[in-house]
């Protein structure tokens, strides 16, 4: 059962930002393990059944779902080997992370953050939603306005498509989700102190529920293609 990172948790992070070489991280093994992988696991498994009841598809396994602390550094110019903070994210098993949709979590030293959204861009999707927009502009829109996304403390995080023209008939408030290029919706600056609590697994878990319609719509579009 999640009970909330701790201290240690963070402590574990700086020292790698600050000693991040192989020999170091090895001797800390048994510690990261301890104080970093076992509060994430456990934050997974307790966001499992949750995640399962919006799609039985997801990939709920811990190992499966968090980042690898070890970064992949072939074509970067950093060539740090270690994260200094890590991720998880819930999306269809089997499926590749690119252009997914996907729940994430994300907690470092610098960084707290969840939501819901594609990692990357993944056009022939997004186009499927402009088709649905088009065809049917105001259930879309009553569906995004249900999210209630101002009184869950979300926000729409996206780039969009500069050249595209937005068909007639698109409300104004719908014209910022037809031109979407790539988004996430995000929480909007959460409080850090609500890492060292169980309280934050109830936040990100009801946050993740409320965004399940518009993750149904989407993911809807994904099994078209």
């Amino acid at each position: 059962m999640f009970e909330g990172f701790t201290d240690e948790t963070l402590r574990m992070f700086m020292d790698i930002r600050f000693h991040n070489y192989t020999s170091y991280f090895h001797e800390q093994h048994d510690r990261y393990i301890e104080t970093v992988q076992k509060p994430f696991y456990a934050l997974i498994e307790d966001l499992s059944d949750a995640m399962t009841d919006i799609d039985p598809q997801m990939e709920i396994r811990p190992y499966k779902c968090l980042a690898h602390i070890h970064r992949d550094t072939r074509f970067s110019k950093d060539k740090s080997p270690y994260r200094d903070h890590l991720w998880f994210l819930f999306r269809r098993a089997g499926e590749p992370r690119e252009k997914s949709l996907n729940y994430f979590f994300e907690f470092g030293p610098d960084r707290l953050n969840w939501g819901m959204g594609f990692w990357g861009e993944n056009r022939e999707a997004l186009d499927i939603f402009r088709k649905k927009m088009t065809a049917n502009p105001d259930g879309i829109l009553s569906m995004i306005d249900h999210l209630e996304m101002d009184r869950h403390k979300l926000y729409l995080d996206a780039g969009y498509h500069k050249r595209m023209t937005v068909p007639d008939g698109i409300p104004e408030r719908l014209k910022n989700w037809y031109l979407i290029k790539y988004f996430y919706i995000c929480r909007i600056q959460p409080g850090f102190d609500i890492c060292f609590s169980e309280k934050l697994r109830d936040v990100v878990k009801g946050d993740f529920k409320a965004l399940a319609p518009l993750y149904r719509l989407l993911r809807g579009c994904c099994d078209e293609l």
